[in-house]
């Protein structure tokens, strides 16, 4: 089904992007307690798959390992704790979604990035306040002093979008984009992506490593061209529910 041109999306000013609505389909009931079950089973392999994005060179057994509570020698701590970092901010939001207490709104929003990019990025919880850049793009972030309004902004808008798998998708776009932190802003981000998801009892959305290429290179023709069309459709086709599908 063909959709709306990019120049045509909802809300394009304040999310900082445009993109031709996806009209995607799914076939079941949705169901927040299976959705977060399939989640919780698979746990180490969404870390994994996660950290994995970011360069972080633990195996997904090493993983495993870490999260079992055993030290795995030959790594940075670094390194390990973006491990558990990632770990705890999953269970947060798990615990959150299935409590029915995950908010799409600022406040969850730095909440997880507390857990996500605690003694990783250069402040954690709170908004930046200075200028930031995005390797490979000459697209610049917006500066520091507009993000809270901006933030406020964009919120309505996604609120007001009617597709929850949309909705969700462009709040990753949305974080990624406009950089709200120092750093770990694509992490935060997927994970509000999936509260909206998983407490719609939608299946959650998961970049497995071996696509870290074109999910990067997608990414940065994102940056490049503000439209979001593309990954849209690239972060459906990483859904934990096959049964996901888009038609354009």
């Amino acid at each position: 089904m063909a959709g709306k041109r990019p120049t045509d999306a909802p809300g394009a000013g304040s999310l900082g992007f445009t993109y031709a609505p996806v009209m995607f389909q799914t076939d079941h009931e949705p169901d927040v307690r299976l959705a977060c079950f399939r989640v919780r089973k698979i746990l180490e392999g969404v870390v994994h798959d996660t950290v994995a994005l970011e360069g972080n060179p633990f195996t997904l057994p090493e993983v495993k390992t870490l999260l079992d509570g055993v030290t795995v020698g030959g790594h940075r701590l670094e390194d390990q704790r973006q491990v558990l970092n990632q770990a705890e901010s999953w269970k947060e939001l798990l615990a959150r979604v299935e409590k029915r207490s995950f908010e799409l709104d600022r406040t969850t929003f730095c909440d997880l990035h507390a857990l996500v990019a605690r003694k990783e990025a250069a402040d954690w919880g709170v908004f930046r306040t200075d200028s930031v850049t995005i390797a490979g793009t000459d697209y610049q972030p917006p500066p520091w002093e507009s993000l809270e309004s901006m933030f406020d902004s964009g919120l309505e808008t996604l609120q007001a979008i009617n597709s929850r798998h949309e909705r969700a998708v462009a709040m990753f776009l949305f974080g990624a984009l406009n950089q709200f932190f120092y750093d770990g802003n694509k992490r935060t981000s997927r994970l509000m992506m999936n509260g909206i998801l998983l407490g719609a009892g939608e299946d959650a959305i998961s970049v497995p490593a071996r696509r870290r290429l074109p999910f990067n290179e997608a990414m940065i023709r994102f940056y490049d061209t503000r439209d979001g069309t593309e990954m849209m459709h690239f972060m459906a086709s990483c859904s934990l529910d096959p049964r996901l599908r888009t038609d354009a």
